[in-house]
């Protein structure tokens, strides 16, 4: 036979199990480290943004040569560029980055992050210098676009970007796309 005790027990519905709640000034040091991170965080983004905007970042991603003149540094190479004889069949797109999309965008988020970073530091070279990789790129596009002319050419000793031994079209044509160095 049952007791009354027990049958109560027995009959009363089950009592979800609630977790205790945290200590009073733990609860609150998680608010406010959570606000002092989405704080940084927003200011990050923000001071992103506004410097992309200030950047005329957008313009990167166009295969507009003004884009090119955004910053100070490169308003000689595009002037002399728009007197160059390249400046009626080419732009900066067509000779400075890969023609395949991953390379190009890959080639413009580089220069953008090394160039913004310099610019921000205050410690890139004057006169602007094209960097190894940047010149093979060149070069590359070079005999992509002059193939017919080149094609039987071959230079002993020179190591081209893919390094069989090619022409360096920039040592003997390096005022072409530019105009006459100052």
């Amino acid at each position: 036979m049952m007791r009354r005790s027990q049958l109560m027990i027995a009959e009363s519905p089950a009592t979800p199990s609630t977790p205790p709640s945290p200590p009073p000034g733990r609860a609150r040091r998680l608010t406010i480290a959570g606000l002092v991170a989405a704080i940084s965080v927003g200011v990050l983004v923000g001071a992103a943004a506004t410097t992309f905007d200030h950047a005329e970042g957008l313009s990167y991603l166009s295969n507009d040569p003004q884009a090119c003149i955004n910053c100070h540094i490169m308003r000689e190479q595009y002037d002399g560029w728009q007197k160059a004889a390249h400046h009626a069949v080419a732009t900066c797109n067509d000779c400075h980055v890969p023609q395949d999309f991953l390379g190009k965008y890959y080639t413009k988020a580089d220069h953008g992050w090394r160039h913004s970073k310099g610019f921000t530091l205050n410690n890139f070279h004057e006169p602007i210098q094209i960097k190894e990789s940047s010149r093979n790129v060149v070069l590359d596009n070079c005999v992509r676009c002059h193939q017919p002319l080149v094609a039987d050419l071959t230079h002993a000793g020179i190591a081209g970007p893919s390094g069989s031994a090619s022409l360096d079209c920039i040592h003997c044509h390096a005022r072409v796309a530019h105009g006459p160095r100052r």
